[in-house]
């Protein structure tokens, strides 16, 4: 099973720059998409239908334009779970599960901290996003949470880990928030395949950061313990251009 997940930085301006295209070549199971930027309505969901993945699910922020999480899959889940119930998180529409005969596979945006109010949301969420996961684990065992999780884990995962070591993305709390939740039963599976450095999945628009690959790992897919006898490979896949972020895929035995 081939499960995609990628930060495509507005659904809308994704399909104009080919992301249909790209979609079909790549050819996941499954793919999970963050910061959609638009309602499900906004959408001509057809042609998501006829590139051959009937079964897609949206789950927006209430604010326009903004956030929101999808699943787009090939065969239809057993169950389809929005939110997590908790409140201000599922306003911003950051969390979206679909169960498929055992394996749960979750698109995750963790919010950013771009300012000292949003970093104190940001570290509320994540501490109640680790509570909830460990909750859910003791029903779904078999859990990915794939996702733009807004983090750099180690300093082999940012460009320039010294400038940086202040800047939100890259704080010690948010570094060792991550590493707590490795560690509550989790594998990246990137790092499980490939510990080399000048890896990344974001890359900011500014002085040509991308052509010099001067850029963030921010995006993971994060396996249970549980499935780690049945992680084939996990990739980055950075030749996809349609966002500031490229997409990554992780592919299980089944």
């Amino acid at each position: 099973m081939k499960i995609a997940s990628y930060n495509v930085n507005g659904i809308r301006a994704a399909l104009g720059k080919g992301f249909l295209n790209w979609l079909q070549q790549a050819d996941p199971d499954v793919i999970c998409l963050q910061e959609i930027k638009a309602m499900k309505e906004q959408l001509e969901l057809e042609v998501f239908e006829k590139a051959g993945y009937p079964y897609h699910y949206w789950f927006s922020a209430e604010k326009k334009g903004y956030s929101g999480v999808a699943i787009l899959s090939k065969k239809r889940p057993d169950h389809v779970e929005y939110g997590t119930g908790i409140d201000y998180m599922d306003r911003e529409g950051r969390n979206l599960r679909a169960d498929f005969n055992g394996l749960s596979v979750m698109s995750l945006y963790l919010p950013s901290g771009t300012n000292i109010a949003r970093l104190e949301h940001k570290l509320q969420y994540m501490a109640d996003f680790q509570q909830y996961i460990d909750r859910l684990r003791e029903e779904k065992p078999n859990l990915v949470i794939l996702g733009d999780y807004n983090i750099c884990h180690q300093a082999i995962d940012i460009h320039d880990p010294v400038r940086n070591k202040n800047v939100s993305g890259f704080l010690p709390v948010e570094r060792e928030w991550i590493g707590n939740f490795i560690a509550s039963g989790f594998i990246d599976s990137f790092r499980y395949f490939n510990t080399a450095p000048h890896h990344y999945t974001w890359w900011s628009y500014r002085a040509n950061s991308r052509a010099k690959n001067k850029g963030w790992r921010l995006d993971y897919a994060m396996v249970s313990e549980a499935l780690e006898q049945q992680l084939k490979r996990s990739v980055i896949l950075p030749q996809a251009v349609h966002s500031d972020h490229c997409p990554i895929l992780v592919e299980l035995e089944k």
